[in-house]
């Protein structure tokens, strides 16, 4: 019966939208040019796009096609029409943990973790200051206490959480001054990995990767600011993110995690413009701080346990460095790899974190790719 009533809803929508489209006149793909241009419009009301002359300006100045930063999403935007889609592979391989006090002191950690990450963002240029994107995750992981047990070993892999994200680029950086580029960063978190039922990674974050850290299985608001500057052989980029996540409810009970924020500092030295053969040194951060932006108190371990495994203290802080390199194989092709290391951190574990990116890039209307 379920069947035949969902046959039935799928025949009356598909008629619904197949039924206007058999009716309209000619005239029609008139009016929807007119629909796209009046929301194109509106899009640049809400979002002020940069002068077009500053774009101009700053496309013919320096500016080589390379990966860029792997640790953050790019600052620039893609030209209108121009979309990328670039898998990541991000790891996680861990046995120590930092103390109570923020610095350099690491012990044996309770949880030997191994996780790895596949993260697919799929971004497209809607303006040539706007860029919406999407990215999927599939995690798989497998930890154990620091005895090995066999009885305290676990693993799990599946979907991860989803993100959501836009990306506002407002003013362009100017290669005859100091002024740099800077873009707004808007994004929402799904948590998906809860709804397909992924057991959550043991301490509740999964690899350090490109977005901005959220708690696994959250749903998560963040707002960023992002900065780039241009100067030859060097790009400069900094980005801020605040991480708000909703309230949550267990067994009858309010959880209220704490608010999050994500910081990067990244240096690119482009070797070889025609090759995008380069290397990047990026600066990473992630803090769980004691309050919530709602003015609730905080009654969620900042890193939460899985089965078998302690909950650390109220917040914690790490603090990472990168070398990664970077190489350009075609107009479309760029692929880039690095490993990110943890010398410093409070109530987090002690990590190294493999990465690797391959970038896919295609223009839009016949035209070729763009630096952005």
């Amino acid at each position: 019966m379920l069947c035949k009533s969902g046959g039935r809803w799928a025949s009356i929508i598909l008629f619904m939208v197949v039924a206007p489209l058999i009716m309209l006149p000619p005239t029609a793909q008139a009016d929807l040019d007119d629909i796209c241009q009046t929301c194109y419009n509106m899009v640049n009301r809400i979002f002020p796009p940069a002068p077009k002359e500053d774009i101009e300006k700053y496309r013919k100045s320096w500016n080589p096609f390379a990966a860029g930063p792997m640790l953050n999403p790019a600052i620039d935007i893609q030209p209108q029409g121009q979309t990328v889609i670039h898998p990541y592979f991000f790891g996680t391989i861990g046995h120590q943990q930092f103390g109570n006090k923020f610095g350099t002191n690491t012990s044996n950690s309770p949880t030997h973790l191994s996780a790895s990450l596949l993260l697919l963002p799929i971004e497209y240029g809607v303006t040539d200051s706007m860029e919406a994107s999407v990215a999927f995750s599939f995690i798989d992981w497998f930890a154990t206490q620091q005895n090995f047990n066999p009885e305290n070993t676990h693993n799990a892999n599946g979907l991860g959480d989803t993100s959501i994200f836009l990306k506002h680029r407002p003013i362009v950086q100017d290669p005859d001054s100091w002024r740099p580029t800077v873009t707004f960063y808007h994004s929402v978190v799904l948590p998906t990995s809860q709804w397909a039922g992924t057991t959550s990674v043991p301490g509740g974050f999964a690899p350090i990767g490109r977005l901005p850290s959220t708690r696994f299985g959250d749903l998560t608001l963040t707002e960023g600011i992002m900065m780039r500057k241009n100067i030859q052989p060097f790009r400069f980029m900094g980005a801020v993110y605040y991480s708000y996540a909703t309230p949550g409810n267990t067994a009858g009970m309010n959880k209220y995690p704490s608010d999050l924020i994500n910081w990067r500092l990244m240096m690119e030295h482009v070797l070889d413009d025609s090759k995008g053969f380069g290397y990047m040194i990026e600066v990473i951060g992630l803090h769980a701080l004691a309050w919530r932006a709602d003015g609730h108190d905080v009654n969620v371990p900042a890193t939460a346990p899985a089965k078998g495994f302690s909950p650390s203290g109220p917040t914690f802080s790490v603090i990472g460095v990168q070398p990664s390199i970077e190489y350009k194989f075609s107009n479309n092709i760029v692929l880039a790899g690095g490993v990110l290391f943890t010398p410093f951190g409070q109530n987090q574990l002690d990590a190294i974190y493999p990465n690797l990116t391959l970038y896919y890039y295609w223009g839009s209307k016949g035209r070729s790719v763009m630096m952005r």
